[in-house]
């Protein structure tokens, strides 16, 4: 009987429990390909066999770098790991400079690539890592060495015994896997997590994300480079679920409907673009189609568990799911229940009305250093609370600093930064990870988290500003894709704006406003600007006058990974925004 304390033991586990012929499944040349459980074991054998040929040693790395999730990525990891090696999983999108770093700080002997652009990157800075012997390719490449030239390697089943001996070796305690956090400054963090860490996280995890739903499929299309993705792998192969790989972000809405899944997870970004076409849609109806609508979007906005609304709302909530959010739910796939959600705040307003139209948001809370879940809401025995990231998974204990920062301490805290103890130390004190976000515990143990310790700044009145809590709230306006909230050490507090373009041309259409054609030319639009204003008067009143947004640009560029503004999990990077938008600042402050 598989007893699962390291990371390769999950599909092992699967076999023997549920052995599935949709394991793994991913999408080429228009057709969806079917890795089953046993052949996912099998070819995931031949990779060890052939790592070992190739004379991978205990606790060599090896990188793997690819665009979007596919079935490889799971069969290489599984291989990696059986070995004693560790996975060194990197972000697609970030700069062959950051490849060059982590290569070499991590000093991998193999790299794992899924296309030819990812390889262009590598082949830039190849000549710069000494360590790195070989490069294969997921995607057949000419001029590149191919994964499945390792699948035969491995066919020959000799040196099986080795690999058994390799894995009966690797330790519960030891490392698995080093996560290089993108950060908001400076260089990437290798952040090292043991199998403990991630196994312990997702048997926290089982308790809280329920598998009561009908066929059991999922769609994965987060980065599994991210913690938070790769986790839910692993949980969803404990529970025997069959993992679909989206195409692409592009791709989502297309995905849902052919493959109709019953959980996934999310982040809020995607999740409010979802929102905005459903909204957009519902601007294009007439007459009562467009009033029903409306009601049913202002009834889902209205939305509380529990029943805590009354028998009344109850009853047009129960009708507005019938005449509405039935087709919300059937553009999805028609079988959506759990959304897993986490990386950046959710807004309020988006987990009430995908409840109400019968679809939970989960949102949780945690960090790569933390495997990664420390929180998560689950709607069953009244632990769901909007506007909070849910209660403290089982195992790991919580406690507030003086200064508001959330500590926390148990068996998913990182075994420190790779090559860092100065930082490690840093972080990790009397056995508690200093998380340097601020957050609080309400009465009913529900965890809030209202602001990055480190992005909190000050006026030159002396007054705190936490920028998130005002960003968060000036996000709910539909006329705002991306908001920066500054001003440290200034009389007051201001914001750069990336407009949500898609949505203003639709508006300028409906009221029959010549907006411009190029974002240049939308940003400018006196119209837009006086617009845009009025939306942030009406937030404001939220805060007080110290921490109300007093001046505003807008910038022209969408905010992407691809152009430095955010990072790979959505994040902004503060630093970079502030550089090139500096000409706005002093515009702003003189």
């Amino acid at each position: 009987m598989v007893n699962i304390t390291r990371l390769f033991e999950f599909p092992y586990y699967q076999l023997e429990n549920k052995n599935i012929p949709d394991c793994l499944v991913t999408k080429y040349d228009g057709n969806w390909e079917k890795t089953s459980t046993q052949e996912y074991i099998d070819k995931a054998n031949a990779i060890s066999r052939a790592l070992l040929r190739l004379g991978v040693q205990k606790n060599d790395k090896i990188a793997v770098i690819t665009s979007t999730n596919r079935t490889e990525w799971n069969i290489i990891d599984i291989g990696i790991l059986q070995t004693g090696a560790q996975n060194v999983p990197i972000y697609p999108t970030i700069s062959e400079t950051d490849y060059e770093y982590i290569l070499n700080h991590s000093e991998s002997v193999y790299c794992f690539v899924s296309d030819a652009e990812v390889l262009r990157k590598v082949n830039l800075i190849k000549q710069n890592i000494p360590t790195l012997k070989e490069v294969y390719s997921f995607n057949e490449i000419e001029g590149c060495k191919n994964w499945k030239e390792l699948l035969i390697l491995g066919e020959d089943l000799s040196n099986q015994k080795e690999v058994d001996n390799r894995k009966n070796n690797v330790k519960p305690e030891e490392l698995a896997t080093i996560i290089y956090t993108s950060g908001t400054t400076g260089q990437p963090k290798g952040v090292m997590l043991s199998h403990q860490n991630i196994v312990s996280n997702v048997f926290a995890g089982v308790l809280r994300i329920p598998n009561e739903v009908g066929n059991n499929r999922t769609l994965s299309y987060l980065p599994v480079c991210h913690i938070l993705e790769r986790f839910y792998l692993y949980l969803c192969q404990y529970y025997g679920i069959s993992i679909y790989f989206g195409e692409s972000f592009d791709k989502i809405g297309e995905n849902l409907r052919e493959v109709k899944p019953n959980l996934m997870t999310g982040v809020p970004r995607v999740l409010e673009k979802v929102y905005d076409k459903i909204y957009a849609k519902g601007l294009e109806l007439t007459g009562i189609k467009k009033k029903l609508f409306f009601w049913a979007v202002a009834i889902g906005t209205q939305y509380e568990p529990y029943g805590v609304n009354g028998w009344w709302y109850e009853l047009q909530l129960k009708i507005a799911r019938k005449l509405i959010f039935k087709k919300w739910k059937e553009a999805l796939g028609g079988n959506l229940e759990l959304i897993a959600c986490g990386s950046a705040a959710l807004q309020p307003r988006l987990a009430r009305i995908f409840a109400a139209a019968q679809i939970t948001i989960m949102e949780g809370y945690g960090l790569t250093e933390t495997s990664p879940l420390v929180a998560i809401n689950d709607m069953r025995n009244r632990g769901f609370k909007i506007g909070t990231v849910g209660k403290v998974i089982d195992k790991v204990e919580i406690k507030i600093a003086e200064d508001g920062e959330i500590l926390c301490k148990g068996p998913n805290i990182m075994m420190g930064y790779y090559k860092d103890e100065v930082q490690t130390k840093e972080v990790i004190i009397d056995g508690y990870f200093h998380t340097g976000d601020i957050g609080e515990i309400d009465s009913e143990g529900f965890l809030k988290i209202t602001d990055r310790k480190k992005e909190m700044f000050k006026t030159s009145g002396g007054k705190y500003i936490s920028p998130q809590l005002i960003e968060n709230a000036m996000k709910q306006s539909r006329f705002i894709e991306q908001i920066m909230v500054i001003g440290d050490g200034q009389k007051m507090p201001a914001a750069f704006i990336q407009p949500n373009f898609e949505f203003i041309k639709d508006w300028a259409k409906i009221h029959a406003i010549n907006i411009g054609n190029t974002n240049e030319e939308i940003v400018s639009n006196p119209k837009l600007i006086e617009r845009i204003q009025e939306e942030l008067n009406e937030i404001n009143k939220k805060f007080g006058s110290w921490e109300q947004i007093k001046r505003f640009e807008l910038t022209p560029d969408v905010w992407c990974i691809e152009s430095g503004h955010l990072t790979p999990t959505m994040k902004l990077k503060r630093k970079i925004v502030m550089e090139k938008y500096k000409d706005l600042f002093q515009k702003i402050y003189g």
